[in-house]
């Protein structure tokens, strides 16, 4: 969320990110219902401060003035109370309109209207080729006896999905690695609950916009699609220190989409499911604009670092203004090489948003001065599965319809070096 005295001051700039992210919001009427909810703001305070002034003036007063004064009183709380219910009315609308206004997006965010206009600015390694008809990580993963879809799908539905033998100790071979990975880059390591207060996908700007793609509870909280909506909400309503910052988190959590939007796309397989497990990074740092883009491209390097080492070619996008969301400063998408589908897949998102998220969470941070402000935050991908674990399987595909262990993943697979057999079901 912008603060509204920025929005005011620089009404043209925020009409420019309206327009760069392909939104429609009428910043105009915004600001004419802040006017109005300022006006009545300032009627309520002078009733509010005349009401305390009679009050003190009632014991003193005569018995004359004193029937003039609990008279005024009275009218007084007539008038107060029409006009606090005109002021919950307008702030209710001020509030929905506020979270309808976007973030700013950094300079080096290019025009483009929609996903197609992504611009590539990164790649690593030559896509996978092979001298033999390249399988699909469905057919190698069957026939390895790494997955089980038949029963995922009775289990629990369309996209479900079992993975088990080999597939089962690949995924916690990726995230024992990853772990260790990314443990040496500063991060606090987290298990994070994903069942997650509904004000806190507000927080994060996954609510309104994101509402048919999250799963709901009875009791109205939602289940998250990521650990960056309870790691924001770690430190909701407190005041950090400077000296603690940056705060590094790495966080592991189960992740459930519902994939609402992608009616038709990745049916089978597993690179689109409704659940999944995952580890993020998440970083708090200070108001500092070079420091959040710095960090920024860190997070992103963590991701590409991990990527290469497990020798998968991919590539990086810089999202344009159209597929940018509307929290986000910059982010970067790194996407992995598919062979099969002779195309690349994302396989992390790494973004920043300044104060945008921690001003509806309300995470602050006291400087050496002793003055308060509002951290930035980033976030980034650390390692999906079971996607990674698509990509690694065709991408280390061999003609017999085995797959090699990358290097360094063998010694959580005890030393393996080959998936070569089939696990009877």
């Amino acid at each position: 969320m912008l603060d509204i005295k920025f929005i005011r001051d620089n009404s043209d700039l925020v009409k420019d990110a309206i327009r760069k992210k392909q939104i429609k919001f009428d910043l105009d009427e915004l600001l004419k219902v802040d006017l109005e909810r300022v006006q009545i703001l300032g009627k309520v305070e002078a009733a509010r401060a005349r009401q305390n002034a009679v009050s003190q003036e009632i014991p003193k007063a005569s018995a004359e003035d004193k029937a003039k004064l609990i008279a005024e009183m009275t009218e007084l709380k007539a008038g107060f109370k029409v006009e606090e219910d005109k002021l919950a009315e307008v702030m209710k609308r001020w509030q929905g309109l506020m979270l309808q206004v976007p973030n700013i997006p950094d300079v080096s965010v290019p025009e483009g209207k929609d996903e197609s206009e992504n611009q590539e600015v990164h790649t690593w390694g030559e896509p996978t080729k092979f001298d033999f008809p390249a399988k699909d990580h469905v057919e190698l993963m069957l026939a390895l006896g790494m997955v089980d879809f038949e029963r995922g799908t009775r289990a629990h539905g369309f996209r479900g999905y079992f993975l088990k033998g080999a597939g089962a100790e690949l995924s916690w071979a990726v995230f024992n690695y990853a772990r260790e990975f990314f443990g040496r880059k500063n991060f606090q390591p987290f298990i994070a609950p994903a069942i997650v207060k509904k004000e806190y996908f507000y927080g994060t700007g996954h609510l309104p916009r994101e509402a048919e793609d999250l799963y709901k509870t009875q009791d109205e909280d939602y289940l998250s699609g990521t650990a960056e909506v309870p790691m924001m909400a770690y430190h909701a309503d407190e005041i950090l220190m400077a000296s603690d910052l940056p705060r590094r988190f790495l966080a592991f959590s189960p992740c459930y989409r519902r994939e609402a939007g992608s009616h038709g796309k990745d049916t089978k397989g597993l690179i689109r499911v409704h659940e999944f497990f995952k580890l993020e990074q998440l970083v708090l740092c200070r108001a500092d604009h070079t420091e959040s883009a710095t960090i920024h491209e860190e997070l992103n390097r963590n991701y590409e670092e991990f990527i290469e080492s497990l020798g998968l070619p991919y590539h990086r996008l810089l999202i344009c203004g159209g597929d940018l969301s509307p929290s986000k400063v910059k982010q970067y998408d790194t996407e992995i090489w598919f062979p099969s589908q002779k195309a690349y897949r994302e396989g992390s998102s790494a973004s920043y948003y300044h104060d945008f998220q921690a001003r509806r969470f309300n995470i602050r941070y006291r400087d050496e001065a002793g003055k308060i402000h509002f951290v930035h935050s980033l976030n980034s991908t650390a390692v999906a599965t079971p996607r990674i674990l698509a990509a690694i399987v065709e991408n280390y595909q061999t003609t017999d319809g085995s797959v090699t262990v990358p290097s360094v993943l063998q010694p959580y697979l005890g030393g393996r070096a080959v998936i070569g057999h089939a696990v009877t079901s």
